[in-house]
């Protein structure tokens, strides 16, 4: 069993190798790293790769993967539509965490970046359903810069202080996959959720 995924940033590549060396040891998993699909879908929208992406997803089922897990949440969502055309599952990194958070009566939602914001809003009224959720957005000043300069402990960092930042809320929502690491410098007693691990787990069990 290989599962695919789908990355806009070769800095997720040791996190997921990392991640299935811990939890899911023995699993195939062959990385596609894409960044101008971000960079497309920042200036144009997302919808503007769905072509792409189809093709590109198409290749590596072609060549047995086994499922699909597109690890950024700006293109999550085009990704995750390809599924019925490639019959496999694709999923998207962030859909269990925004599942555990739309269970929850307040969310607040930090990014990095602008353009997540609001494809991980919609997932999170998707997965709320009719359940009202009280859901507020913080956009981390000076994080992304940091990022595209290679300064993880900048960025992270960043990402820390917001999340402590925090008071009113019952669960704190890191919107990027690339943010999760921030997880263990918060200071904050509010639950921070982060996507690679579930969505890991999740892809896991689709592929199966």
């Amino acid at each position: 069993m290989t599962l695919a995924l789908l990355h806009t940033s070769p800095v997720h590549v040791p996190v997921f190798d990392a991640l299935r060396d811990t939890d899911h040891p023995g699993l195939s998993l062959r990385h596609l790293v894409y960044e101008d699909l971000l960079t497309r879908a920042r200036e144009s929208g997302p919808e503007a790769v769905s072509g792409e992406i189809r093709v590109l997803l198409s290749g590596v089922v072609a060549e047995g993967a086994s499922a699909v897990l597109c690890t950024c949440s700006t293109i999550g969502g085009v990704a995750e539509s390809a599924a019925a055309m490639l019959g496999v599952p694709v999923l998207r990194v962030d859909r269990p965490m925004a599942a555990a958070a739309a269970a929850r009566e307040r969310a607040v939602v930090l990014a990095a970046l602008a353009d997540t914001l609001e494809p991980t809003l919609a997932l999170l009224a998707e997965e709320a359903g009719n359940r009202p959720v009280d859901v507020r957005t913080v956009l981390v000043d000076g994080a992304w810069a940091c990022f595209e300069a290679g300064d993880r402990d900048g960025y992270l960092d960043l990402i820390a202080a917001a999340a402590d930042a925090v008071t009113d809320a019952d669960v704190i929502v890191l919107a990027q996959a690339s943010m999760a690491d921030a997880v263990t410098r918060t200071a904050t007693s509010i639950p921070v959720l982060s996507s690679p691990r579930p969505g890991l787990a999740a892809a896991v069990v689709a592929a199966r």
